[in-house]
């Protein structure tokens, strides 16, 4: 027991511990980082209550004028649908985001988009 206080009191003694915790510290963030990633959580989604109207956060798109230049558009669109498609999407369903800006069409509401032909994706229920 003497011998291990007096290596602890020692400057080389001191200088090993430091490395040993912070080798033990860094193991420890890694498998913390590991356990992390093993669930099969996709990350944080927001889901809203049915029936409640909320207006979307970003309210601008970009689109392409004149085949050259694009320019930021303002717009009170609600709801948007593929030109091609059949289902349509609110601003915050994840379900739309892999439609190209080019090929989207605004609607202000439900009742817009159902009139065009358009139904709602089962994704944004």
């Amino acid at each position: 027991m003497q011998k291990i206080k007096q290596f602890v009191e020692s400057d080389r003694g001191k200088d090993i511990l430091t490395v040993l915790i912070v080798i033990l510290v860094g193991l420890a963030s890694f498998e913390l980082g590991r356990l992390s990633k093993r669930g099969n959580s996709s990350g944080i989604k927001i889901e809203y209550p049915a029936g409640l109207n909320q207006e979307a956060n970003v309210v601008s798109a970009l689109e392409n004028v004149s085949g050259t230049t694009a320019q930021a558009k303002v717009t009170s669109k609600n709801f948007f649908a593929s030109n091609r498609g059949t289902k349509y999407y609110s601003l915050g369903c994840s379900g739309g985001k892999t439609i190209k800006q080019e090929n989207r069409v605004y609607f202000a509401t439900r009742e817009a988009a159902e009139a065009a032909g358009y139904e709602l994706s089962s994704s944004c229920k």
